[in-house]
């Protein structure tokens, strides 16, 4: 059999194809995939979420005196200094347009990982796409608890999940009943996709466990045109505590819908999500004084470790805003990852994995009231501890853990 040039070509074409796509990745830049949702009705978490990458990056890339990783120095000194460039991805809110993006920021921008992706949902495609083409993905702030327990290499979450925050929101509720406060029934109002039913589920099972009464359990259609007749049925359960589990969008129709039907709940505790968005705010503040969400961030932080203040105004002054619970949680995504790929020495995605499994970054050297970064076997950080934070005139308060809290819970809101 004669062999042609034309067939060596292919071939060193195809063996090309077939390595690791890190591998070929280039060392003067170190490319990382952003993807979230830059149009559409989320449109605006993404705006957010590029201001705090963009600021994560910054601080990676040039010389700044933190006690946080890749600040001091310029670039990632692993890999002789290189720089982090970013690649940003629209998936629109749409899992399959999240699952083409992974595949084209892979493929085509040659990136040697992924950080995203706000919705849940979504996550599950992206996640797919790297783990088939063995390039890391850090889920920076998605958290439905199944994420990690799908037996995927490849996926790793620093964050808290909604069973983690959920049962933050349940040793609260214990520590107000030994207190004398009343909370024996709750109403459960959950979103359909993966988000709302996993919190839903991580909620109803510790109300059984504790000891909790469900008055009503409601899963409603997201991005539903009207909730009348959902907040009818909440109306009539009147339960102690409302949970909702809603984005942004859901979140601004629930709380006009309460208005105009006169349902006023003794207490709203929340699962992030919309509930910690400015454009909520925004749009109902007015009616939301009291609120609590429950989250992964506290600016209080600011008092006992000055960086944060300091790292909070730089994210303020590109976006006009301080950090959420999204946009913190953005922001470490990038430093935990980088910090990984710095000490793998390497952009191949084997050996980002192997530094990304090693990780052991203490909680102060983050800027979130967290004890650690340490990754179980299936990618999950099960040291982010959350914190409970109550919407009072106008900001958000740490209440709960006592630990973190700066102000006692204002019970019932007003």
């Amino acid at each position: 059999m004669k062999i042609t040039r034309r067939d060596v070509l292919l071939g060193a074409t195809a063996t090309a194809a077939l390595a690791p796509l890190g591998a070929r990745a280039q060392t003067s830049e170190v490319v990382i995939g952003v993807i979230y949702p830059l149009s559409g009705a989320s449109a605006q978490i993404g705006v957010d979420a590029q201001k705090a990458f963009e600021t994560a990056a910054d601080l990676i890339n040039k010389n700044y005196d933190f006690e946080l990783p890749l600040a001091k120095g310029e670039g990632i000194p692993g890999l002789g200094g290189a720089k982090v460039r970013l690649v940003f991805a629209d998936h629109q809110a749409d899992p399959q347009k999240g699952r083409a993006e992974a595949e084209r920021l892979i493929t085509q921008e040659k990136v040697c990982a992924v950080i995203g992706t706000y919705q849940s949902a979504v996550a599950v495609t992206v996640s797919q796409i790297c783990e088939r083409y063995g390039v890391p993905f850090l889920s920076a702030d998605n958290s439905s608890p199944s994420l990690h327990r799908r037996g995927l290499k490849f996926y790793f979450r620093a964050a808290p999940h909604d069973e983690m925050f959920s049962q933050a929101m349940f040793d609260f509720f214990d520590a107000m009943k030994k207190k004398g406060t009343k909370i024996d029934t709750l109403a459960l109002f959950h979103e359909d996709t993966i988000f709302g039913t996993d919190s839903g589920n991580a909620q109803l099972k510790l109300a059984n466990e504790r000891g909790y009464k469900i008055a009503t359990d409601i899963k409603y259609r997201a991005n539903s045109p009207s909730l009348s007749a959902e907040v009818q049925q909440l109306k009539a359960a009147n339960a102690d505590v409302l949970m909702p589990s809603s984005y942004t969008t859901d979140g601004i129709l629930l709380v006009k819908t309460m208005a105009e039907l006169g349902y006023k709940p003794n207490a709203i505790v929340a699962q992030d999500a919309g509930f910690s968005e400015k454009a909520l705010y925004d749009a109902v503040g007015d009616k939301l004084e009291g609120v609590i969400s429950r989250g992964s961030f506290s600016l209080d932080l600011a008092e006992k470790r000055p960086m944060v203040g300091k790292i909070n105004d730089m994210f303020k002054a590109r976006s006009g805003k301080d950090f959420n619970d999204y946009s913190s949680r953005q922001f470490m995504g990038l430093i935990v990852m980088a910090e990984a790929i710095n000490r793998a020495k390497s952009t191949d995605g084997e050996k980002i994995r192997e530094a990304l499994v090693a990780t052991d970054l203490p909680g102060e050297q983050t800027i979130m009231p967290w004890k650690r970064v340490k990754f179980d076997s299936m990618g999950q950080n099960n040291d982010a501890d959350p914190v409970l934070l109550q919407y009072i005139g106008g900001k958000f308060v740490t209440i709960f853990p006592p630990q973190a809290a700066v102000a006692q819970a204002v019970w019932p809101m007003k």
